[in-house]
């Protein structure tokens, strides 16, 4: 199961982004600008960036309307993308820039970044949705763990997220528990 090349880009910004907020452990990884900066070495993005305050507070109040799309499946999911292409206005275009092929962009490069970021994430979804993949649009299975991911393995496996080191994490309780249990 492969999406292509620009829905997938957009689906793992959309993870980092909603894995910058505060979790079980309190701490919100997306408060300065250096670590907007970080989000946006990771996932860059065209058109307009300003890099400020403003721009960074921008950015972090989108950050539930993104998590609610982990949060539900996919016929609820439906109404959420149709709402996020309705508040930013997408009107998607054909576009080739930076070394990659004709891909869609569905808002104006001078857009505020947020609503870029939201349109993106949702012309995203909408590949999941009409590919039928939804149940690959995750939330971490560790027990200490609400990071959120898209599962691109081949045979849709993949139960952890790659943001805290889960799998090695519950592999190693497992063990743990599995030797007690046999010690006893």
């Amino acid at each position: 199961m492969v999406f292509i090349h620009d829905t997938q880009q957009s689906l793992r910004a959309a993870a980092y982004l909603v894995n910058t907020m505060p979790g079980y452990d309190g701490e919100d990884t997306l408060t300065t600008l250096e670590q907007f900066d970080d989000y946006l070495r990771v996932n860059p993005y065209t058109g307009v960036i300003r890099r400020d305050e403003t721009e960074l507070a921008a950015i972090r109040a989108i950050r539930p309307r993104l998590r609610e799309l982990w949060q539900v499946d996919r016929e609820g999911a439906v109404p959420l993308v149709n709402g996020l292409l309705r508040d930013g206005h997408a009107l998607p275009r054909l576009v080739i820039h930076d070394g990659y092929d004709w891909h869609v962009h569905a808002t104006s490069d001078d857009a505020p970044l947020a609503t870029r970021i939201l349109v993106e994430a949702a012309m995203a979804f909408v590949d999941v949705i009409r590919a039928d993949q939804y149940d690959r649009v995750r939330i971490c299975s560790a027990d200490d763990c609400e990071g959120v991911y898209v599962d691109y393995s081949k045979n849709g496996s993949k139960r952890y997220c790659d943001s805290g080191n889960c799998g090695n994490r519950m592999n190693v309780n497992a063990y743990r528990r599995r030797k007690a249990r046999e010690s006893a």
